[in-house]
């Protein structure tokens, strides 16, 4: 398939998303022709940069500014851009490199929590709540659950530094609100709702019990 024709989509221009799931230290995309790409994380290298994709759009040839992002091994590259039909036109004189063809398209929000995961070096310690939201919306159903219950230990102690052991119900839901709000728009941010209302009924019991 050609540069061009790669981004080449009936009006209105929205060429075909990619699915991500992301793992502990591997990213599984799903391409729109239904293929599988598996990226072990482990010892790669991210950068990301900004780019352009060349587009044809109503018989026009334009370039649209992307954001890249390029996960590299010793013997394997992936590259994800956001979507082109939201870049704003590139002139030619703007010095960017082209994206690839092969690069996968993915909505802006997953781009960014995939972003910050990769470069901030893959650790969920360092991740506030509200990242944990973003990045169990891109998780795989085991991660999720995994995050939430980081989330719900992040929220937990939170409130009971700040009231104690024994109050703080509504401080608990309005700590998870980030996540809960994630979870009306994502199906894997629900089951990372999911373990982290169970880990939080588990650990109030056990602190209760103490």
């Amino acid at each position: 398939m050609g540069r061009t024709a790669l981004y080449r989509d009936p009006v209105p221009f929205r060429p075909a998303r990619a699915e991500v799931q992301l793992e502990p230290d591997a990213l599984q995309i799903r391409l729109p022709d239904n293929r599988w790409q598996r990226f072990s994380l482990d010892g790669c290298t991210p950068t990301a940069s900004d780019g352009f994709v060349a587009a044809r759009i109503d018989a026009r040839s334009e370039r649209r500014f992307v954001r890249m992002l390029s996960l590299e091994q010793r013997h394997a590259r992936i590259v994800v851009i956001t979507p082109p039909d939201q870049g704003a036109v590139a002139p030619n004189v703007v010095r960017v490199p082209e994206a690839p063809p092969e690069a996968a398209i993915v909505d802006a929000s997953e781009f960014d929590a995939l972003a910050d995961w990769v470069l901030g070096g893959g650790r969920l310690a360092a991740c506030a709540i509200v990242d944990l939201a973003r990045l169990a919306a891109i998780a795989s159903p085991q991660f999720a659950a995994v995050i939430g219950e980081v989330a719900a230990q992040r929220a937990l102690e939170l409130v009971w530094a700040a009231r104690g052991p024994l109050r703080g119900g509504s401080d608990l839901d309005t700590a998870l609100q980030p996540l809960a709000d994630a979870a009306r728009h994502s199906q894997r941010a629900a089951e990372a709702l999911f373990a982290a209302l169970a880990h939080v009924a588990g650990a109030t019991r056990r602190r209760r019990r103490g």
